[in-house]
């Protein structure tokens, strides 16, 4: 939303209220508030008919400063978002004739008396960022007041759909020269936010629009902060671009709450800003192996689900997981948890067949209930559906005939939904697929009487929560996992995410990365994504430059729309030896789960402190002005460096910062510092291994859950500094884990386990050595 017309003037029918001063500061308990009149208050007559903002500043976490802005101190406050980790009282308020402070730890906000309004975020006497003069203030707007851009073919609604609003309540906090902005949810555009104008409102847009399936009002900065938006409902982010020197966030009404997170490196922001929304669930071992789906439109039964999996084990193509799309259920019943009995006539026997051949199982489902499901009757006379004003089920036909929304505001609605899962659980379905949950109706009424507004984008979160939560009831903690398509803040805690519709061309894969890389800032762990492209039958050198990097990334799926994504419909096989679609497959997937045991530890750390298994390489090297841009390669876990390849010929450039670094593939040192320029095959991409790093690989490339403690390779790379270093190994089969510590002695390497279970070391490009008594010199 913009409200100004260039630096002087608001835009017509504005009228801007702007907290012109701090008027006097004093301490409530553990808030410190601030009285913020709208006018500088000359004389005593200048106190009447005058509007104020109050400004009252609280911590709910050690580094974390919480801003609300009100003009009515009466208005019922919004739900906000679910901060689960905050505490009581964690700041410290000092009061003087210069104004007021509050610190949280290392963070300081700090309120000065008088105008120009001013309110600075510090940390060891730097400011980080700062919101001075206009930049807070209450928007009045007259009808028809031009402050959103209008679609096409439609007037006087924002970008979102929603009509302006009567008022907006806007903060602006400053950007420093040199300062770029990342997050804001997965967003599929560039991946530094300045310049770009977002608008937090979930929608099915596809990868190849400014739209979002996981907005996130959330975002973070080079330099060292994160700024939370604590409003589930629609909230306008200028980037730059209502004022270039500042972040503009509002949201409609007379409030606006904020949180500033203090880093100091991008991780420690992740760190504390998942510490307070809730960190990322752990997830099985068996979850990051390849998946496999039935594709959306196509024709398929228990025969051909049987000739897939069949047809991957003859090529020796380890698969983990089947997926059910749509069409395990009727036609025109979605979703009703029923097989199709003409296609799956014994649901309960093909699932154990199934895991027989030791599979998990995934099916599909959506929030929504056609009318001619049995179930919908049920549920509309229950009162489990989300109702129009005038008391009847809203329903609409734009996905499935006269479908009606769950209302997950409602307790028994939930247990209700829940209770269908379970049946599916019980049959044997191991996983599900939370599909769609962002084409939300906001002329609705909800159970808990919520606003529609709030409900739109916060009803992806009730909608994954309630299916999360009984998977974890039936796998147990740490052995559920969903496919969710979208989120909001807190969506983190349901993993694994996947980035949506998006098309079989270079081009959408690597906004597909953008959108990953982009969650990945806003504090999701673990992320996937259509390998191949979902739309169309991708070109075989597309789908095999995807395979390489789909089965890089924290979870693996083959998926498609209108087409199969079985490797051998893509070439036959009589490409140059080693470079088939099937030949790619094995290549790579066999990689993945050789590396299980350094990828598990690193998904183990996500859970632990927030920090992203796919990470941008802002996040690992803060310090190197080279990477601020860089979008097209990451980093799994610390260690190890990926550059996927956008081009049928293999060409690709990508930077290795400083340090040494080794090639996965071929055992080549370089030292960083360097661009790099190279042409790789299809079954070949740049993977290098971060200096000093101490890689456990497993003794099994079949499957991706076994005993990784099972006579595992411990490898050595050039590049450490000399001092000890360990690395952890867990088998996920029971919790256990062994510790290997590595000295060097002289010309010596040293590598010792913790534990009387064999193991093998070697140096980089060097031959294993076998342990003896706990040991093996290198």
């Amino acid at each position: 939303m913009k409200f100004t017309d260039g630096f002087w003037h608001t835009r017509p029918g504005v009228t801007a209220l702007y907290a012109q001063e701090a008027y006097d500061v004093e301490q409530l308990g553990s808030a410190l508030r601030v009285t913020a009149p709208t006018k500088v208050i000359e004389r005593r007559g200048d106190v009447l008919n005058r509007a104020v903002l109050t400004v009252t500043l609280t911590s709910p976490l050690e580094g974390i400063i919480k801003v609300r802005v009100e003009q009515h101190t009466g208005t019922a406050a919004g739900p906000g978002f679910d901060l689960v980790g905050a505490e009581p009282d964690a700041g410290a308020i000092v009061i003087d004739n210069t104004g007021g402070t509050l610190t949280a730890g290392p963070l300081t906000a700090r309120v000065a008396l008088g105008a120009p309004f001013s309110l600075a975020f510090e940390t060891d006497g730097r400011t980080l960022t700062e919101s001075g003069h206009k930049s807070i203030g209450h928007m009045q707007l007259a009808p028809g007041a031009p402050v959103a851009a209008e679609p096409a073919g439609v007037s006087g609604v924002t970008t979102t759909g929603l009509a302006p609003a009567a008022s907006y309540t806007h903060a602006q906090l400053s950007l420093g020269v040199g300062e770029l902005v990342y997050g804001l949810g997965e967003r599929f555009g560039p991946l530094i936010k300045n310049g770009q104008t977002i608008d937090i409102w979930n929608a099915d847009g596809g990868t190849s629009s400014e739209q979002s399936y996981k907005n996130v009002p959330f975002y973070l900065t080079n330099r060292g902060y994160g700024v939370l938006v604590n409003h589930p409902e629609h909230v306008s982010f200028e980037v730059g671009t209502e004022a270039v020197e500042r972040v503009q966030f509002s949201v409609a009404g007379p409030v606006i709450e904020y949180l500033v997170i203090y880093g100091p490196t991008p991780k420690d922001v992740l760190e504390r800003y998942t510490r307070l929304t809730g960190r990322p669930a752990r997830v099985p071992a068996w979850s990051y192996g390849l998946w496999l789906s039935t594709s959306f439109t196509t024709q398929y039964d228990e025969a051909t689900v049987n000739s897939f999996i069949d047809g991957m084990a003859e090529r020796d193509l380890p698969l983990s997981v089947f997926h059910f799309d749509c069409f395990w259920m009727r036609e025109f019943n979605w979703t009703d948890f029923e097989w199709d009995p003409r296609v799956f006539p014994d649901p309960e026997g093909m699932l154990a067949r199934l895991h027989e051949k030791n599979l998990h199982v995934s099916a599909w489902i959506n929030p929504y209930i056609a009318q001619r499901a049995g179930i919908f009757a049920e549920a509309a006379a229950a009162g489990y559906l989300v109702k129009r004003a005038n008391g009847d089920v809203w329903q609409w036909d734009f996905w499935q005939a006269g479908m009606g929304l769950v209302d997950f505001t409602n307790p028994a609605a939930v247990t209700w939904f829940q209770n269908k899962l379970r049946g599916l659980f019980a049959q044997g379905v191991d996983a599900i697929k939370t599909d769609f949950g962002e084409r939300i109706p906001t002329d609705v009424v909800w159970h808990d009487g919520s606003s529609a507004d709030v409900m739109h984008n916060l009803y992806s979160q009730l909608y994954n929560k309630a299916v999360f939560e009984v998977l974890q009831e039936h796998r147990g903690e740490g052995d559920a996992v969903l496919f969710a398509r979208s989120a909001t803040v807190g969506g983190q805690m349901q993993p694994v995410h996947w980035g949506g519709d998006n098309s079989s061309s270079y081009e959408s894969m690597a906004e597909t990365l953008r959108g990953g890389l982009s969650l990945a800032f806003s504090g999701f762990g673990y992320w996937s994504h259509d390998i191949g492209g979902f739309e169309g039958m991708p070109d075989p050198a597309v789908f095999k430059r995807w395979l390489a990097f789909g089965l890089l990334s924290s979870h693996s799926r083959l998926h498609g729309s209108t087409s199969y994504r079985v490797p051998w419909l893509f070439d036959d096989g009589r490409e140059e030896p080693g470079q088939s679609a099937v030949d790619v497959t094995r290549v790579f997937t066999k990689l993945k789960l050789a590396l299980m045991p350094y990828l598990f530890q690193v998904g183990l750390e996500a859970h632990a402190s927030g920090a992203p298994f796919m990470r941008p390489m802002q996040l690992e090297f803060p310090d190197d002005p080279a990477v601020d841009y860089l979008d097209r390669q990451y980093l799994l876990g610390s260690d190890l460096l990926v550059a996927p390849v956008f081009s049928e010929a293999g060409d690709v450039q990508y930077y290795l910062p400083a340090g040494t670094w080794t090639n996965y593939l071929t055992d080549e040192v370089v030292t960083g510092p360097v661009w790099r320029r190279e042409t790789h095959a299809f079954d070949s991409i740049p993977l290098w291994v971060r200096g000093g790093a101490v890689l456990a690989t497993g003794s099994r490339d079949d499957r991706p859950d076994y005993d990784y403690t099972d006579e595992p390779l411990i490898t050595v790379y050039p590049g450490g500094t000399g001092e000890v270093r360990s690395v952890d190994i867990a088998n996920p089969l029971d919790g256990s884990h062994i510790t290997v510590t590595i000295t060097v002695s002289g010309d010596d390497t040293v590598v010792t386990s913790d534990s009387d279970a064999p193991f093998r070391a070697r140096l980089a490009g060097a031959e294993p050595v076998d342990s003896t008594d706990r040991k093996a010199t290198v």
